[in-house]
């Protein structure tokens, strides 16, 4: 169907070009120059495809900011210059090109909906946060933004509450269960202070996946997204789309431990490796101790040996202290 608007345009140029210009004599010329201005119309789809709305309002506004400042540049030079159309005209086109450029440099963050906000003297939003699934499931959020460690507004788009929903009918007893604690997680959220949750309706129809809705509407709106989903992660950074990972920062505020120290763990089970055992600390991170398979169900004083930082979380490897 589109392939079928595309030829009907392009005909349409060309029968225009030959009915405006035919009566000046030029017979074939005018079908030609309608068949170039066809070209050149549709050609500028694929250009405006590939373009962000937010650069073409900045460019636009860059080019008329351009032509105010060339206007007041020439006003009071006009009396030296009357005489001199190319003067004024040269200036008129620089300032122009210098607003463009810069406009179009500058419009990456912008959208019609910060536009209108803007002229309405509202000013542009800030610290918006788009909420993924994972981190709603997960629960953590709720406590890193009762700690006051975030604030601002918090984006939750209807197709991220009917994933939810999904997930809290489901017929799988555990789905179901952290479905609702999603939606329960969520409420909380809603009533922190200094938090202010916004559902809106924004989708992207032609993107069926969730992730890549997310990442479109965080490249939309200039937002974070708050997820725990590590594939999201990297298609954002990709797009460079800012995420904040709860796991990172998990991660980031887990006690740092340096070879040598001294820890008291609980040896709870055999580790994959001979003779060696497993303990956990506080908070989660996996404490491999070896020569410790005959310590199993036992407090023991370990010394540090060494520590490994993966995409999974910290392992701390160790051994008894014998002294």
């Amino acid at each position: 169907m589109t392939n079928v608007l595309r030829i009907f345009i392009f005909v349409v140029f060309v029968i225009s070009g030959y009915i405006l210009i035919n009566p000046y004599g030029y017979t074939f010329e005018g079908p030609a120059v309608g068949a170039m201005a066809g070209v050149l119309v549709l050609g500028s789809e694929f250009f405006f495809r590939k373009l962000r709305m937010g650069k073409v309002i900045g460019g636009l506004i860059g080019l008329f900011i351009g032509i105010v400042i060339a206007k007041l540049v020439t006003y009071p030079l006009r009396s030296l210059i009357k005489d001199n159309q190319l003067i004024t005209t040269t200036i008129d086109l620089v300032s122009s090109y210098i607003g463009l450029l810069i406009g179009f440099s500058k419009g990456d963050n912008l959208s019609i909906a910060s536009t209108m906000r803007l002229f309405r003297g509202q000013g542009g939003e800030e610290n918006l946060k788009i909420l993924d699934t994972s981190a709603i499931i997960d629960g953590r959020i709720a406590d890193v933004c009762d700690t006051g460690f975030l604030d601002g507004v918090f984006i939750v788009p209807q197709f991220i509450l009917q994933e939810l929903q999904h997930i809290a009918d489901s017929a799988d007893s555990m789905k179901r269960s952290r479905g609702r604690r999603g939606l329960d997680v969520l409420h909380r959220v809603q009533k922190l202070a200094g938090i202010t949750v916004r559902i809106i309706d924004e989708d992207f129809p032609k993107i069926k996946e969730v992730d890549s809705k997310l990442v479109a509407l965080g490249k939309v709106m200039n937002a974070k997204i708050i997820t725990n989903d590590f594939n999201l992660n990297k298609v954002a950074q990709l797009h460079e789309v800012p995420v904040l990972n709860v796991n990172e920062l998990a991660n980031a505020l887990k006690p740092v431990v340096l070879p040598g120290e001294l820890m008291k763990v609980f040896i709870i089970k055999e580790g994959k490796e001979s003779n060696q055992g497993v303990a956990y600390t506080d908070d989660g991170t996996m404490v491999v101790v070896e020569s410790a398979r005959k310590l199993i169900g036992k407090n023991v004083e370990v010394i540090v040996t060494s520590v490994l930082q993966t995409t999974a979380g910290r392992m701390i490897f160790s051994k008894p202290n014998v002294e």
